[in-house]
This record gives C-alpha cells, structure tokens and sequence, in this order.
C-alpha cells in the first residue's frame, strides 16, 4: 500500500469490516451443511432438474464463503492490496439484495427501426454482452435468433447462467442509442439507431402457474446451431401461452425435449413479468421502472462526431469506446448500481 495515506487504510479498512460484518459467513457454511445433508439421500438424485438446481446453490455458496474467508485473513494480515478486488466484487453485491437478483438471467435483445442499420447496431450490442459474458466467465447459450434480411439481427434471446447474473444483468435494460457514420450509405452520412434489452429472471417452478391445457406447442426445422441434426428433423420448438398469446422460441439444442425445455422456462419468466407489471399497477407509487421499454433510453453510443458513451442514469460516462464495445461494462453496471440504490432511498425519505 505504498503511497497510500493513512486515512485511506482507514477508509478501507472500515469498507472491508463493512463487508464482513454483512456477509453472515456462519449462515452461509450453515445452509451448504444442510443442502449437502439432502444429496446423501438416494432419492434426492432422481429428480435431476432440482438435483442439479441444489448443486449449483451449493457451489455458489462455497465459493462465496472461501472468498469472504480470503477477504477476513487479507485484513488480519493488513494486507489491503491483495484485498482490494474482492472488497470491490462483494461491496457491489451487497447492492444486489433483491428477491430475484441472485438468480440466471434470459437475455433479449431487439432491434429497432432503421432497417439494416438497427440490426447491424443489435449484432454489435450482442457481441458486447457476449464478450462480457466470456470475460466474467459466465456460462451463456444464444437460444434463438431471428437474423437481419441484409445484415445483423432482428432479435436474439440468450441464457445466462451465473450466481447473480440478473442482478448485474437488469441495469442493461432498456433502450440504447448508437449515433454513428453509417457503413451501409455510400456518403456516410451520420445515423441513429435504436436496440432494445430486455432481462428477465428464470423463476422457480412455484413462482408461475401453467396450465398444459394453455400450452399449444409447434415444431420445425432449425435454421440455428447444434450440428445438422437440428435441419433433418423438428428439434426446433415454438411455445404460444394461449390466454396472454405469449409466444417463445428455442432451437439452439441438438434435441427436440432440451429445447422443450428451454421454452418452456423462457416462457414462464415472460409470464412472471406479466405477472409482476400487474402488481406494480396495482400498488401506489411503483412505476415498475426494472423492466425495458422502448419510451425508456439508458444509454447513448456516439461514436461519430465524437467518441462517448454515456448512461443517462447514474451519468456515467468515457470516451473509451472500443474498450465498452469489447465488452468492458463493469464500470456501467457498478454506476448503476449505486445510482439506482440511491434513487430507492430517496423514495423511502419522500
């Protein structure tokens, strides 16, 4: 910590007892015991989708818990520099306290008008958030994708699996701007594009209600990835929700029963925030502002006259485009986090 003022030990300090103080270590070794207890029963293993949904939980939460012991022995020691990454990692996740925030996260992204440019401008956002993804080491899957007639995409849905992947993932949603020199015009004159993100937890089985007589499934060859098994046969799988005509596709998986699935947990997210905008309707004072529309822009892209992106929430801002589009958000998503933490507050006082 050379060159460092006392006061910034201080100050550090006080933030990583701040962490500590709030992780609740004990609780956390407490439930990996009791979920471990559940895996020696024999039976615990033949329903494989909560065998594996208790797995995950157990090693998520172990590899908090060894984080946070890490956190604890660098402040024994004082060595605050080795402890400045993970007081950075869990000083954001304490922003993360909502009730679906800890969860995976389905990924939408939609171009708006403006033709070719639009869904040039939504390719180039979904190679953002993917090298984003990678550079997390999150798990991701594209799971569909309607692809542009010329160029780029019309729209693309992706699977994010990570602990908290939708707390990080929310603070995307709405609409971005790109104001750029258009490639596709002979003058590259200056243009405007619109995408839209959408982000949507995956829910428990228990948060949504689906009747199979609301179901009418539809199946058909794949244009997508998964080997050429997926252009001989119907793997490929459209799910309409009769009563709301909510309609979800999946046909990135080799067989027709994954991509079943797959549809069928995108569709219960999308009917949970059905579900979610009507409360929010129904109780006074809540705009339902965690969810994207296209009235809503977040974000600004210039990259012609000059070179900045800035969100138009917390303000955050740099003239560092290439790095952004190469998937460089934390410093978006951190500002996000504690803007919108400090909005929540206000709220309350007012």
């Amino acid at each position: 910590m050379a060159n460092q003022t006392p006061q910034y030990e201080e100050d550090l300090k006080r933030r990583i007892q701040n962490v500590l103080e709030k992780a609740e270590i004990a609780q956390k070794k407490q439930e990996v015991a009791e979920l471990e207890k559940q895996t020696y029963d024999a039976e615990f293993w033949k329903d494989n989708v909560r065998a594996a949904r208790v797995s995950k939980r157990i090693s998520n939460l172990k590899g908090e818990a060894e984080d946070l012991e890490l956190l604890q022995l660098y402040f024994e020691e004082n060595a605050l520099r080795e402890a400045k990454p993970l007081l950075k990692k869990y000083e954001t996740l304490m922003f993360l306290s909502g009730p679906h925030d800890k969860k995976d996260a389905i990924f939408e992204i939609h171009a708006g008008q403006g033709g070719t440019e639009a869904m040039d401008w939504t390719h180039m956002l979904f190679r953002m958030y993917t090298r984003y993804f990678e550079l997390k080491g999150w798990e991701w899957d594209e799971v569909d994708r309607v692809p542009g007639e010329e160029a780029g995409i019309k729209s693309t849905t992706i699977n994010v699996s990570a602990p908290y992947a939708y707390g990080y993932l929310h603070a995307e949603a709405g609409t971005h701007r790109l104001v750029r020199q258009s490639p596709f015009n002979a003058d590259k004159l200056r243009q405007t594009s619109f995408a839209l993100v959408e982000v949507l937890p995956v829910v428990e089985d228990a948060a949504v209600e689906v009747r199979d007589d609301d179901l009418e499934w539809q199946f058909f060859r794949s244009g997508g990835s998964g080997g050429q098994n997926v252009n001989k046969v119907s793997t490929a799988v459209r799910l309409i929700h009769t009563p709301t005509n909510t309609v979800v596709t999946s046909q990135s998986e080799r067989y027709q029963g994954a991509n079943r699935e797959t549809a069928l947990k995108l569709l219960k997210a999308k009917l949970w925030r059905v579900e979610e905008e009507r409360r929010n309707k129904e109780v006074s004072g809540m705009k339902g502002d965690s969810y994207a529309s296209w009235g809503r822009q977040i974000r600004s892209y210039v990259l012609h006259p000059y070179k900045l992106i800035k969100d138009l929430r917390s303000g955050y801002e740099t003239t560092q485009v290439d790095a952004v589009l190469g998937g460089d958000l934390d410093g978006y998503i951190e500002a996000y986090l504690k803007w919108h933490k400090d909005e929540l507050e206000k709220n309350k006082k007012s």
